[in-house]
């Protein structure tokens, strides 16, 4: 069965063309020009992953809204913002929201469709984990990579499908430093180093509204970052 791929775009010759390289690709794609009938859709049946323009009609912000509410409906489904916008504003505002990435509309055909493969690959790697790293503990620290599941002293911790390989790529060895290329390689993500940034940042403060003393990942500035080798 092929996969099944949303697109948000209320450009219809861009849409079109979107569409249709994706579906040379071996995609089953459905699209939308606006929110209302996508959000209509989602909620009958999740895409896997969806793409959402940032702006429709003429709301410039609109996109930003509908990914909040998918993230309602799933926090694992993968999101990516494709836009006419490539401000460090807007790319920080689509990963706080939890977007698993963010590319501009001149980012060439079979570059996106690269991106989205490897978002299905991370997917896959859910599905069919090593049997010997179902579960992965680091004290307080618990990764169900089965369920997919993430626990800081028992309690549940919502991370994106990008923020839960990230925390598993830094917690496997405490204490190494892992420079961002490491972590695009282990997250199966291509995007620039702000990016990287604001997913550690958003990483930190989703632990540390369970925990406000949470610590464990150390900036390693000019370098990476790495998991503290004597966190608790």
């Amino acid at each position: 069965m092929s996969r099944r791929i949303a697109l948000v775009e209320d450009e219809p010759a861009l849409r079109d063309n979107v569409a249709d390289a994706l579906r040379r690709h071996g995609y089953d794609v459905a699209t939308y020009g606006e929110r209302g009938a996508a959000l209509v859709a989602f909620r009958a049946r999740l895409p896997e992953p969806a793409l959402i323009d940032t702006g429709l009609a003429d709301d410039i912000d609109v996109g930003f809204a509908l990914c909040r509410e998918l993230r309602a409906l799933s926090p694992t489904l993968p999101i990516i913002f494709p836009s006419a916008r490539d401000s460090d504003f807007d790319i920080v505002a689509g990963v706080r929201l939890g977007a698993d990435d963010y590319v501009t509309k001149d980012t060439s055909l079979p570059h996106l469709a690269a991106r989205i493969s490897a978002l299905f690959r991370r997917s896959d790697l859910l599905k069919a984990p090593p049997a010997t790293e179902d579960v992965l503990e680091r004290g307080p620290l618990k990764l169900d990579v089965k369920r997919f599941m993430t626990q800081w002293n028992g309690a549940r911790v919502d991370l994106t499908l990008t923020e839960f390989w990230m925390v598993h790529a830094l917690a496997r060895f405490p204490g190494h430093v892992k420079d961002r290329d490491s972590l695009m390689r282990d997250a199966s993500i291509i995007v620039d180093d702000s990016t990287i940034t604001s997913h550690i940042k958003r990483i930190r403060r989703k632990f540390q509204a369970i925990d406000p003393a949470f610590d464990c990942i150390d900036t390693v500035y000019g370098i990476g970052y790495r998991w503290q080798a004597d966190a608790p």
